[in-house]
């Protein structure tokens, strides 16, 4: 018999931050549900460890524990892996190593940890293939659009203000030096990672497990997940991705993703509404605005999470069109919905590469 297990939720997108790390999206925003199909006739257990974290909570599923190794040491070591990545990327702790970076003072070098050189490295790399659709850089447009740690708004601010945010915008200004282990503060630059931070620890805590020797585990942080191996009835982790619509939430499909990645960005639960307008929380760093086109949520899976993530994000910059285009260019595994304004009520159409359909449960 199956069971279907403790649905979370999330998504992602550029700036999006949540308390006390990124912004509370995970809360506000639901792009992805983890779908645990078991048969519970299995002798040896799934066990399930989770906790708060980022303004969401993580949930780790593991099997196949090695003796010597207790849960409670699991789950103590998972909080202190994802310490480590708040206390270095997180722009709601004052004295992060990122806010420390953002409050410097122009032309200073900043020395900044390996995980955060990894991340940074990899943000600039897809801000660079994308033409900045992507961009490390967007937190001044994240805290003027009201999805930042200065709080919510519910008007969209005048031109003025947009003008003066963009121009402090721009992954170009950022200099790296010693493999990047250096970033230089050019004057009022201001990262803001959480569109790619949440998807590497995933990949942190999946590293960690299988350093314990764990045989099999799924790691979620708010829709972020990874999976490795079987579950001890021989059967593969499953994950749902869910209908991108604002009422109840609803399976659109179920994809087994193997020992890979998957993370889910959207834009219909997290937005405000002004003079008849919504604006998501997903803004273009080109435009300096949120998204305006009828894509509502992409899907990604990919080798690692920190990938995954970012790549959500920039799809969901780029729209349906372009972001197929994109995805399709870089072989990668991706599923588009978008809404169909063609047709009444809530509809949508679906856009997916060829990479993406063979992960689909039949």
């Amino acid at each position: 018999m199956s069971d279907v297990l403790s649905p979370v939720s999330a998504i992602r997108r550029q700036g999006q931050r949540a308390l006390p790390f990124f912004v509370a999206v995970a809360l506000a925003a639901v792009a992805l549900l983890s779908v645990l199909l078991t048969t519970g006739c299995s002798k040896q257990p799934i066990h399930k460890l989770s906790g708060p974290t980022m303004g969401t909570v993580w949930q780790v599923q593991v099997a196949g524990v090695p003796s010597g190794t207790s849960l409670e040491q699991l789950q103590s070591d998972i909080e202190a892996l994802l310490d480590m990545v708040n206390r270095q990327m997180s722009t709601y702790i004052d004295d992060s190593d990122l806010s420390r970076f953002n409050q410097a003072e122009a032309g200073t070098w900043q020395r900044i940890p390996p995980d955060f050189a990894k991340v940074m490295s990899s943000s600039l790399h897809l801000a660079e293939i994308s033409d900045g659709a992507f961009d490390p850089t967007i937190g001044p447009l994240v805290n003027l659009w009201g999805f930042g740690p200065e709080g919510r708004r519910h008007r969209a601010p005048d031109a003025e203000a947009i003008a003066e945010a963009r121009r402090r915008v721009g992954w170009q200004r950022l200099e790296t030096r010693d493999d990047g282990r250096e970033i230089r503060q050019p004057g009022e630059l201001y990262l803001d990672l959480s569109a790619i931070a949440k998807g590497y620890a995933v990949d942190r805590l999946g590293e960690y497990l299988d350093a314990r020797g764990v045989e099999a585990w799924l790691v979620d942080i708010g829709g972020d997940m990874r999976a490795r191996g079987v579950k001890p009835d021989g059967s593969r982790w499953r994950i749902a991705v869910e209908r991108p619509s604002a009422g109840a939430r609803q399976i659109h499909s179920v994809v087994e993703p193997g020992d890979k990645a998957m993370a889910t960005s959207g834009d219909y639960r997290n937005y405000f509404r002004d003079g008849g307008r919504q604006f998501s929380h997903t803004i273009d760093p080109r435009t300096a605005e949120p998204v305006s086109h009828e894509l509502a949520s992409v899907t990604v899976i990919h080798d690692n999470c920190m990938e995954a993530d970012g790549y959500a994000t920039l799809l969901t910059v780029l729209g349906p069109e372009e972001g197929l285009a994109f995805a399709t260019a870089h072989d990668l595994a991706v599923l588009l919905i978008a809404r169909d304004p063609s047709q009444e009520g809530e509809a949508f159409s679906e856009y997916m590469t060829d990479a993406f359909r063979r992960y689909l449960v039949q």
